[in-house]
């Protein structure tokens, strides 16, 4: 049986934490900036991890992680 591709851009845009669980970017914080209210631009900094139900998605378009 064939090898199972990587999405290019699930591997370029979601990694895994050592527990399994999804981690990903917060979207709005590339340009255009000074548009966004300050809480939305401190609330998207750092990572956070997807829920369970987008997860399975994600891990889908990566089958070896």
């Amino acid at each position: 049986m064939p090898k199972m591709k990587t999405k290019s851009s699930a591997k370029k845009r979601f990694s895994f934490t050592a527990s399994g669980k999804v981690r990903m970017n917060p979207a709005n914080k590339n340009h255009m900036l000074r548009r966004r209210p300050k809480d939305m631009k401190r609330q998207t900094r750092g990572t956070t991890t997807l829920k369970e139900v987008d997860a399975r998605i994600v891990r889908s378009y990566m089958p070896y992680r």
